[in-house]
């Protein structure tokens, strides 16, 4: 099924190169209609929310994306998930996952975008937390699940912002608007736009994991490693590169939002990889090299490189996946051991993943000719080239970050298959290359490793033609700037020269080769080095290998002090104050009745009774007269006249 969305998205891309202006919605009917709001200038709008899809350049990427590596990894999993109890339970989940993804990045709307978004989130959680039966798995995936849910929250805000200022959430009418001329560049300050590109972006550190919501994406590793592969390759994770990307105009008239983006990219990626260079977990090296790449995307992002951005998501997708499913061969030929310590020599033993790992290590190394290389050259260009303040520190950032990337990546390639072999003798015996269905998903994943980024390759090698920067032509309707931007970028990139540029991808790769080679020394020439270090500076070699304690400082605030003291003394709040008060309001309730009650029977009824009582008494001698009975009224009425005559005759 997931082959048949693939071809179906290539028909659709095709079909799509030949529109005008290359976009094409549909609008299957109105979701939410009519729903009143006040916007912000107090007006009085009405809000709809259709159930549509947009089909443009930078869709159209994402799809083929998602369907084709989707694809690989689904004929992987056939594989590795074979003699697994949950095998079907794992496909419906995994499906279930591609079908949010297309959601998220074919809606054509804000809200229709959330419904992917917290789609993939649910199925992450299913995912990461699979092997439910492990306490650490369950644990991962509700880390993950919440984590998220603290960005989304910032993404709402964002939006319903953004409705309120705009008065519409479809994509098309927010471009149109912002494009109109009625919105400037916020520069003087911190304007209602600039909240929603925060609010926004917030959203996007949760599910791109960037500093500070990041921390979910290494322990995701608890999950099968073909969820890895999807999670951190080719979907969830670029769902917030894709929303920001989506996003441009509204970001591109918020530098300052802009400026954000990009430290906090540049900062995460320098974090990651430096925490990626001690780990020894094979997964979790991987997990901080994903991290990190998605900082190199943000820093490109924040430095209005959106298609650059763009590109190192597509380029990324494929070495990526690669590295991840190489990884899984491994774990899967080694009986379940992740740990390097605990491998070596394994190159002759399983050559297949081996050579497929190779190209992928080297092609996020950013070695001349393969994906990685073209993507990351253009990233670190755009940032040296950018108009903003702190420019040469973003790419001096960027720099080092991979200069440590090439490092890291090869220490886990000497570690896995060179050296002296370290794998237990139980299980050397059983060390076995992966089967068909997973080594064929892996070459088909080198190739793409090898060939991906020509499809942008640097203006420099004009040798090649305009035809080698496809990409970037293709993206151009999506992230087209008005003519004084145009101006502007065309400023800024002639104030480099040309042997700016070559000096500065020469250097890029020199550092990149640098950081291979000292691998190889310190791994496999002199492999007692990397303990000598260790043992050099302990403070240091312990804090990046607790990921700078920053877990630690998580529990800390929240885990033990927002959840658990603030629990507490929300209990204590509760239990004391609000349950004091509703106590208190009852005891004096009770008293006041008591009293009410008293007062009612002794006061009140009393004074009725004692009322009563006079008049009784009062009526008594009356009652003597007033029997009721007729004779004898008559009787007394004789007695009276006789009384009258008696006086008169008496007188």
């Amino acid at each position: 099924m997931v082959l048949l969305s693939f071809i179906f998205s290539l028909g659709a891309v095709i079909q799509l190169s030949s529109l005008p202006g290359r976009t094409h919605q549909v609008i299957q009917f109105t979701w939410l209609a009519g729903l009143p709001f006040h916007m912000a200038d107090g007006r009085l709008g009405t809000f709809n929310a259709d159930w549509g899809f947009l089909l443009d350049p930078l869709s159209s990427v994402m799809i083929l994306v998602v369907t084709g590596i989707g694809f690989l990894i689904h004929v992987y999993s056939t594989g590795y998930m074979d003699h697994d109890d949950g095998f079907y339970r794992f496909f419906g989940y995994l499906n279930l996952f591609v079908f949010f993804m297309l959601m998220l990045v074919l809606a054509n709307n804000y809200v229709l975008l959330f419904v992917g978004w917290e789609g993939v989130g649910l199925c992450s959680y299913l995912l990461i937390g699979f092997y439910f039966h492990k306490k650490s798995a369950g644990d991962a995936g509700k880390k993950a699940f919440i984590v998220n849910r603290v960005g989304d929250a910032g993404f709402i805000i964002g939006m319903l912002l953004l409705l309120s200022t705009l008065g519409t959430l479809r994509f098309t009418n927010v471009n149109t608007l912002l494009h109109s001329g009625a919105f400037t560049p916020e520069v003087a300050g911190i304007g209602t736009l600039t909240i929603v590109t925060l609010c926004l972006f917030f959203g996007a550190t949760g599910k791109s994991a960037q500093f500070p919501l990041y921390i979910w994406l290494p322990d995701a590793m608890e999950g099968p490693t073909p969820v890895s592969a999807l999670i951190h390759a080719a979907t969830m994770v670029t769902a917030g590169v894709y929303m920001v990307a989506r996003s441009s105009a509204l970001f591109s008239l918020t530098p300052i939002t802009l400026t954000v983006v990009a430290v906090i990219g540049a900062f995460t990626a320098i974090l990651a990889a430096s925490i990626a260079l001690v780990q020894n977990d094979i997964k979790r090296v991987l997990a901080y090299s994903t991290v990190s790449q998605l900082g190199y995307m943000f820093l490109a992002l924040g430095v209005g490189a959106y298609w650059v951005a763009v590109f190192h998501l597509f380029t990324h997708a494929f070495f990526k996946a690669l590295l991840f499913l190489g990884s899984g061969s491994v774990i899967h030929a080694m009986s379940g051991q992740q740990d390097m310590r605990h491998m070596g020599a394994l190159r002759d033993k399983i050559p297949v993943t081996y050579r497929t790992m190779w190209i992928g290590s080297i092609a996020i190394a950013g070695i001349p000719g393969l994906a990685g290389f073209f993507s990351k050259d253009e990233i670190l260009w755009q940032a040296f080239s950018s108009p903003k303040g702190g420019a040469a520190i973003l790419w001096a950032v960027g720099l080092t970050t991979a200069a440590m990337t090439a490092f890291y990546m090869w220490r886990m390639m000497y570690m896995t298959f060179y050296g002296k072999s370290r794998v237990a003798p139980d299980v050397v015996s059983h060390v076995h290359e992966s089967p068909v269905s997973m080594t064929g998903v892996l070459s088909v994943l080198a190739l793409g490793s090898v060939l991906a980024g020509w499809l942008g390759v640097p203006k420099l090698w004009t040798v090649f033609g305009e035809g080698f920067r496809t990409f970037e032509t293709w993206l151009e309707p999506v992230f087209a700037t008005g003519a004084g931007e145009a101006v502007k970028e065309a400023a800024h990139e002639g104030a480099h020269s040309t042997s700016t540029e070559w000096t500065l991808m020469l250097l890029s790769v020199a550092v990149a080769v640098a950081g291979i080679l000292v691998a190889k020394y310190f791994y496999v020439t002199k492999p007692e080095i990397p303990e000598r270090v260790a043992a050099a500076a302990p403070g240091l070699y312990r804090t990046l290998y607790n990921k700078w304690y920053l877990d630690e400082i998580y529990d800390f605030l929240f885990v033990d002090g927002l959840c658990k003291g603030g629990g507490t003394l929300l209990g204590a709040f509760d239990r004391d104050v609000v349950d004091g008060g509703v106590n208190g309001a009852g005891w004096f309730t009770r008293l006041a009745a008591t009293v009410s009650g008293w007062w009612d029977t002794w006061v009140i009824d009393g004074a009725v009774r004692l009322g009563s009582f006079l008049v009784k008494m009062l009526s008594y001698p009356v009652c003597l007269l007033q029997t009721g009975r007729v004779q004898g009224y008559a009787f007394f009425v004789i007695i009276g006249v006789l009384v009258f005559f008696g006086y008169y005759i008496v007188r």
